[in-house]
């Protein structure tokens, strides 16, 4: 069992929190086995001969990931940088704080989720599946487990279920929207290889 961090923007923060969100993506770059591309006949094979998690670049079913989150830390701190904070010092956590000003609660200096030490994460996560799929492919199930919102029936606008004669469910289309505002526009119609892993959350 081995722990990687990972990180996670202030929404996917709270959904993780709430419990609404046990699945992320990340586009497949590569592994330490391979880095060229991959094509579908090559994924196949490997896929059925050893399980995607066994070369899976954020881990295996049974592996842990510690989140990394936008943080600040305590007044007194301001100008320490992340290695020279002690343990034990008030951290806050941008996602779930009432911040004031910029960022910071209270002023405090806001600190981006890259530069989290181990010791300051609240959350850890358990991988309990590894799959690679093209990004299109995600199911409507699948996207709301991404943590998305199911914002009503795009044929009735009522909450799903809705009853209505042809019922049209928006979640993969507010996955697209969330994967187009984090990786840019296009990304979504580029429709990439993406590593699907399930996780559940584990108790501190």
């Amino acid at each position: 069992m081995k722990e990687r961090p990972i990180l996670f923007s202030g929404p996917m923060v709270r959904a993780i929190l709430d419990g609404s969100k046990t699945q992320t993506r990340r586009t497949f770059k590569g592994t330490t086995e391979h880095k060229g591309p991959y094509n579908p006949a090559y994924m196949e094979a490997h896929q059925q001969a050893n399980g995607w998690g066994s070369i899976c670049p954020h881990g295996t079913p049974g592996d842990r990931l510690w989140v990394r989150e936008t943080w600040a830390v305590q007044h007194g701190f301001d100008a320490w940088t992340p290695r020279h904070i002690p343990r034990g010092a008030r951290i806050y956590y941008s996602a779930t704080a009432d911040l004031k000003g910029p960022c910071g609660v209270g002023g405090l200096r806001c600190r981006p989720s890259i530069f989290m030490p181990r010791w300051a994460s609240r959350i850890l996560l358990e991988i309990t599946d590894v799959r690679v799929q093209r990004l299109q492919e995600i199911s409507e199930g699948d996207a709301r487990a991404e943590g998305v919102s199911d914002g009503g029936c795009l044929s009735c606008g009522n909450p799903e279920p809705c009853g209505c004669g042809n019922p049209q469910p928006d979640a993969r289309d507010g996955f697209a929207w969330l994967w187009q505002s984090i990786n840019g526009p296009g990304s979504w119609h580029a429709n990439p290889w993406v590593w699907a892993i399930t996780f559940q959350r584990l108790e501190p």
